[in-house]
């Protein structure tokens, strides 16, 4: 079983940053793609990022120019840098972890971004 812990949200200002973390415990396997997703009541689950075991990356279109993935596997730990924060990047973000044929996936941290 893998355990994944979401951190790093919080309130900020329109333009802002904030940088969330993503941590994996447990059966940890060095072969993993892991991304983020973001979720607003009443709307589907939006992808964000992605990052794999051996460090290629992907962004969603409309956050390319803003956010940064990056991982750490001596600490087991992903890191999605948002800058340039909007209104409309509010939301719980969350992180997937794949692994073999399991998905595992943490509770989530709020982004709110005032105007």
């Amino acid at each position: 079983q893998v355990q994944i812990v979401e951190s790093g949200g919080g309130l900020v200002q329109s333009g802002g940053s904030l940088t969330l973390s993503c941590t994996a415990s447990g059966a940890i396997a060095s072969t993993y793609t892991i991304s983020w997703y973001r979720q607003t009541p009443g709307n589907q689950d939006e992808f964000v990022a992605t990052i794999t075991s051996d460090g290629r990356t992907d962004l969603a279109d409309d956050v390319k120019d803003r956010f940064a993935v990056s991982g750490d596997n001596t600490k087991n730990t992903v890191y999605l840098q948002m800058s340039s924060l909007r209104p409309e990047d509010t939301a719980v973000y969350y992180c997937a972890r794949a692994q073999g044929r399991h998905l595992y996936r943490g509770q989530g941290t709020q982004v709110t971004v005032s105007p």
